[in-house]
């Protein structure tokens, strides 16, 4: 498999704090990453030099062929790029369908696509609705929808978007064991979609069922990437989540 996205000696400092020092990482299309570490390890300040909310000091981020560096967020939207958040942003005054119009429409007109008629929207919401199991509330508001239901919607949102790589932040946090479930069964139907999975998460019996390969943030450093069976077991790896 070829590499869709190629992270290079990234390095993001805050003051005189180094959040990031010469991370490397590469996703191959298609592929589903675990990315893991303890709180604090960078996960989230590599997540964002990703997808440009902050700009690296070094390295650089290239995504499907393409140097990112100096691009905007959005713009790297525009390429392909999503995520979800940990704490869902919908639009509390909007419907879940207008939810996904938003970005539906966004995405049309970033890409200089023909403009869709209302039906193909409507028809185009629908089956977002349909493949995260909330069709039936698509004219309700955000504030009707359970825990699980409200990380549903949030991914429905970033798929919207059409990405070729979806980076899906905590999105089975303070769910139950069914719900995690759930959660799990969804980012595959994504994958095997032909949507590449970044999937951050503390849960480590979902990581290890989802991912085909882990790699391990801790203070800023990238300290294991592999198979998850044999990352689980590395030295270095239990010394981080468990001390000496």
């Amino acid at each position: 498999m070829s590499a869709l996205l190629h992270v290079d000696n990234i390095t993001k400092r805050f003051g005189g704090f180094v959040a990031l020092d010469g991370v490397e990482i590469e996703v191959a299309r298609g592929e589903r990453l675990g990315l893991i570490g303890p709180n604090g390890s960078g996960k989230s300040t590599l997540v964002n030099c990703i997808c440009g909310t902050l700009q690296n000091e070094t390295g650089n981020v290239r995504f499907d062929s393409q140097v990112m560096d100096g691009m905007s967020a959005h713009q790297r939207t525009h390429r392909g790029l999503a995520r979800s958040f940990q704490l869902p942003r919908p639009f509390h005054s909007m419907t879940l369908a207008d939810n996904l119009r938003i970005p539906l429409l966004y995405t049309v007109h970033a890409r200089s696509g023909p403009l869709r008629s209302p039906g193909d929207l409507t028809d185009r919401c629908h089956e977002l609705l349909e493949m995260v199991g909330l069709a039936p509330k698509a004219n309700q508001m955000p504030r009707d929808l359970t825990q699980v239901e409200m990380r549903k919607l949030e991914l429905a949102r970033a798929v919207a978007a059409e990405p070729k790589l979806l980076i899906a932040d905590e999105s089975m946090a303070g769910l139950s064991n069914s719900e995690v479930e759930d959660i799990l069964a969804l980012l595959m139907r994504l994958n095997e979609r032909g949507i590449t999975i970044i999937l951050i998460e503390h849960i480590m019996s979902a990581v290890m069922k989802f991912s085909q390969r882990l790699a391990v943030l801790v203070s800023g450093k990238k300290i294991a990437d592999g198979r998850p069976e044999d990352v689980v077991r590395n030295p270095e790896v239990v010394r981080a989540y468990l001390g000496e």
